[in-house]
């Protein structure tokens, strides 16, 4: 009697005929085709593009107001998806929030239903392909999760990317604020000289920091919203020193400029850690490469010798241990060389 992998398996391979193959793959095709042309166009039209930037940034800053609301509406309509139903389920979900959130921490032109669609798309394309390749259920789940987390990977990318931008921007942003506000401008004078100033990330989140505190948002909720946006861990020092001295008084220029040298020194010293771990990461690349150059030269050395990890149930299962295997010893490595300062 077979066991219930394989009865799954082989309920997957009786739908997928090659009558029924042939249609959906050129649907995936299609369906992939116009996904590409739609992220082409977003991309290319820079004003659309630059106006849903400042609208997403909008929607995550507003409080939530009454459904009736159609202005708050038509903002929070562009940071899910431009498909009604979609929006309407997607906007009812933390996830989906947490994912807009991603999205716009990496000034990605999607929304969070693009993406999900994307990931779809690219997990049933690694499903044929897994079918294809192989009969264990583990390397089949490997190749669907697989490509269907790739967008997530270059989201995270992404943002890591600005946010490490960001937060290379900070000291010199906070000191142009405290040098402002000693030359006698306002504290949102000094915000307004750093978006004038500095280029994006740093420029573009100031400059809608300033645009809330226009618009009648109180300097607490506009500086809480800004840290909303921003996953920075050093502009909580900014953000909390401004709210408590507004409440209990203080020289503020002092203040900030103080906070710049310390944010600059925190940056220094994850420099030299980085540095410091930098011995451990080679390691983890070398362990994680090791078993593959080992393969490759024992191939080319004797064929028929790898070649049984491939052709018997042993060898097959054998394979999917060391990948397990070698999947949370990446993990073990990476937690131990990353030190948080």
């Amino acid at each position: 009697m077979q066991s219930d992998p394989s009865i799954l398996t082989d309920i997957i391979r009786t739908l997928l005929t090659p009558e029924v193959a042939v249609p959906l793959l050129s649907a995936l095709v299609l369906l992939l085709a116009l996904g590409g042309m739609t992220l082409v166009r977003r991309m290319g039209d820079r004003s659309g593009r630059a106006v849903r930037e400042r609208l997403d940034a909008l929607a995550m800053a507003l409080p939530d107001a009454d459904p009736q609301d159609l202005s708050a509406d038509i903002v929070r309509r562009s940071s899910m998806s431009d498909v009604p139903l979609l929006h309407s389920l997607l906007s009812r979900t933390h996830w989906a929030h947490a994912l807009g959130d991603l999205i716009h921490q990496g000034r990605s032109p999607a929304n969070p239903g693009s993406y999900l669609l994307l990931c779809l798309l690219l997990g049933v394309c690694g499903l044929y392909v897994g079918l294809l390749l192989t009969d264990g259920v583990l390397l089949l789940g490997v190749c669907v999760a697989g490509p269907a987390w790739m967008p997530f990977w270059w989201l995270r990318r992404r943002k890591a990317k600005r946010m490490g931008r960001f937060q290379e921007q900070l000291p010199e942003a906070l000191d142009l604020v405290a040098r402002a506000m000693k030359a006698g401008n306002t504290f949102a004078g000094g915000l307004r000289m750093v978006a004038d100033e500095f280029d994006d990330p740093i420029g573009g989140e100031f400059r809608v920091t300033m645009e809330e505190i226009n618009f009648g948002v109180s300097v607490e909720e506009a500086m809480q919203n800004l840290l909303n946006r921003v996953d920075c861990d050093d502009l909580k020092f900014f953000v909390v020193s401004v709210n408590v001295q507004r409440e209990t008084g203080g020289n503020l220029a002092e203040i900030v400029g103080n906070i710049a040298t310390l944010v600059r020194e925190r940056f220094k010293l994850q420099g030299r850690v980085r540095v410091l771990s930098a011995e451990g990461r080679l390691s983890a690349w070398i362990l994680l490469a090791l078993p593959f150059l080992i393969s490759g030269v024992l191939y080319l050395l004797n064929p028929e010798y790898m070649t049984t990890l491939f052709t018997t149930e042993t060898g097959r299962t054998l394979i999917q241990g060391a990948l397990v295997s070698m999947g949370l010893g990446v993990l073990v490595i990476r937690r131990m060389i990353k030190i948080k300062v």
